[in-house]
């Protein structure tokens, strides 16, 4: 069997082929996101759902059907295949008793911005690339950091300067180099662009490279095979820059293609913050992409995104869906985290928290019925931001 049915990428807009063998970053014609394609058709003749049983217990037992092509110049820490937990208390509450929460603060560096990087960096490895940079509102920051340093990469991350501090140090930690930024993730992009020009520096920005996505694409295929290839009906997912969700509905396609789902694909829901809502506010006017979203704010840093670079396709995967986004505010995500933590001991992230505040809403307007099976995604570890117990946790009666 082939280590990789990977053959080449495509640009998200304008559907213009490029090489899978030479450093890409966006779409040479119009700038678009680029996209890895597979060779589906001889995958479906060889690889079967079956081919993963005994495997490895991370992202890389789907390795076929990922872009890395060279197995001696992966770089993994152990991510992916993190657990699907249930929350009765908070589940019976939300009158949802097929409630599932995809636990990634179980990866290397406490989220799932792992899985995305290490493919990222496994993939800068085969091209030679000797040094990253990125902006980040927290998490992505020090997986990069951690990533490139077991990659013997340098790393070069720019982050807004009221980040938690957990994910300041923690890039420095791992022997990367940290740069502060007044405002939000957009600033720190535009000065990483002004401080890497003429350095060779390799941008690693979300959407901005093919392959993190591909990495994040995993938690589709995990979901698929942890329900015995029987998706849920919604999939409920904090968006910032969007990468999982992109991934996950891409997976399913790639899936439905391979011949190993039958039904329908999930319904997928954007989450974001009242302070700062682009998708939701472009999915509400029907439009195909969104605008930026000003004075940004909110105590869920990773969804802090003015406007994130792939909007489109969030919106797409969102419309092609019969999908929703919805905003929820900082005080539902705060007392989320605390009703969580009482009822069902599960530490989530202010983002993951986000989501299923979101899921209350979603079922008290119908979008969600009282027997469907749904996936909320904790994207990060609650112990990230123990700045926010105080004021999330719920007192006893």
């Amino acid at each position: 069997m082939k280590h990789t049915y990977f053959t080449h990428l495509t640009c998200s807009l304008c559907a213009k082929h490029h090489a899978a063998d030479r450093v890409q970053t966006v779409c040479s014609a119009c700038g678009a996101t680029l996209l890895a394609g597979y060779d589906l058709d001889s995958a479906k003749k060889s690889l079967r759902r079956s081919s993963f049983d005994g495997r490895e217990g991370t992202m890389w037992r789907y390795r076929e059907l990922l872009p890395a092509r060279d197995p001696s110049l992966i770089v993994t820490l152990g991510e992916g295949w993190t657990p699907l937990l249930r929350a009765p208390v908070t589940a019976a509450a939300l009158g949802t008793p097929e409630l599932y929460v995809k636990e990634e603060g179980y990866n290397p560096t406490g989220s799932f911005k792992a899985r995305g990087i290490s493919m990222a960096v496994s993939l800068a490895r085969e091209f030679g690339i000797r040094e990253a940079c990125m902006p980040s509102a927290g998490n992505a920051g020090g997986a990069l950091a951690a990533y490139a340093a077991a990659g013997g990469i340098g790393a070069h991350v720019f982050v807004p300067a009221d980040t938690p501090r957990v994910n300041i140090d923690e890039v420095g930690f791992y022997g990367g180099e940290v740069t502060l930024v007044d405002g939000v993730i957009s600033d720190a992009a535009r000065v990483m662009n002004e401080a890497g020009r003429g350095t060779g520096w390799f941008d690693m920005s979300t959407m901005k490279e093919p392959y993190r996505l591909e990495g994040k694409k995993t938690m589709g295929y995990e979901i698929a095979e942890q329900f015995s290839w029987d998706l849920p009906d919604v999939i409920v997912y904090p968006t910032g820059g969007g990468t999982g969700l992109i991934g996950m509905w891409k997976a399913f396609g790639e899936m439905e293609r391979l011949g190993w789902l039958s039904g329908k694909k999930p319904r997928m829901v954007s989450v974001q913050m009242e302070g700062c809502a682009p998708i939701v506010r472009a999915f509400g006017e029907k439009a195909g992409k969104s605008e930026f979203w000003k004075d940004a704010r909110t105590v869920a840093s990773g969804l802090r995104v003015p406007k994130a670079f792939a909007d489109h396709l969030i919106l797409r995967a969102l419309y092609d869906s019969g999908g929703r986004a919805i905003a929820v505010s900082d005080a539902s995500a705060l007392a989320m985290m605390g009703e969580a933590a009482v009822g069902d001991g599960l530490c989530l992230c202010p983002e993951g928290a986000a989501a299923l505040a979101a899921v209350g809403e979603l079922r008290r307007t119908g979008f969600i019925a009282g027997d469907e099976k749904i996936v909320v995604f904790n994207t990060g570890s609650g112990y990230k931001y123990t700045e926010l117990f105080r004021g999330a946790v719920i007192p006893k009666n």
